[in-house]
């Protein structure tokens, strides 16, 4: 049996899970604009293990959103990752954010599942996949305009969800796009992704592993 802990701080949502064979054990979140994450991931951490009668040396590897996100958030949850698979000597599992995002539509009937991170101004995050979730595009920052995404809306029913799907709803206007404009990223879809990985030695190397940040940190100065 593999006991994975997957760590989910790519956005303003704090998220830690526990999970047994990818079947998810215990989630606990909290998705505050003020991010959070500093000051509760830990304390999340240790209170889903306790809660799942689970101690830390039982726990087969960590798991972490490797991004795109945000810059501190990954920063946290990568550090903290790092940090827990050095001292427990298990192995570190990376999972794309917006691939666990599309998780989140697993049951339903669209054509296209397309998760979208504010990037801010008219810019997201955003990667398309099929029905069965696979991957038919990579993941692009890219600013929104009427032409985004249309040849997919062309082609059949389209559901945009994520944190950018408020700045595309304003935009794309083909009856064939959906929008979910409350889903976050969540360790709760990471169970299985990361269980999958595991299976398949599918791990990073902690001393050099980096999140994905897709665009360059730009530090804004004070006026």
């Amino acid at each position: 049996m593999a006991i994975l802990l997957n760590l989910e701080t790519a956005t303003t949502n704090c998220s830690v899970s526990v999970a047994k064979d990818g079947e998810l054990v215990l989630l606990k979140e909290l998705d505050s604009a003020n991010y959070s994450h500093a000051e509760q991931l830990h304390v999340f951490i240790e209170d889903v293990l306790k809660e799942a009668s689970i101690s830390l040396h039982q726990i087969n590897g960590i798991a972490v959103s490797k991004g795109p996100g945000s810059y501190t958030g990954l920063r946290i949850g990568v550090s903290a990752a790092k940090g827990l698979c050095f001292s427990l000597d298990v192995p570190l599992i990376s999972v794309p954010t917006l691939e666990s995002m599309a998780q989140q539509s697993k049951k339903s009937n669209y054509n296209f599942i397309i998760p979208v991170l504010d990037a801010r101004r008219m810019e997201v995050y955003s990667t398309v996949f099929d029905t069965d979730l696979n991957e038919i595009r990579e993941t692009k920052a890219e600013i929104i305009n009427e032409e985004s995404f249309l040849e997919f809306a062309e082609k059949g029913t389209v559901l945009i969800l994520g944190s950018g799907a408020e700045k595309c709803k304003e935009v794309l206007k083909n009856k064939n796009f959906n929008f979910d404009t409350t889903s976050v990223p969540s360790a709760k879809e990471m169970a299985i992704l990361s269980y999958k990985k595991f299976k398949e030695n599918d791990f990073e190397n902690i001393a050099y592993f980096e999140p994905y940040y897709l665009k360059d940190f730009i530090l804004q100065k004070k006026a």
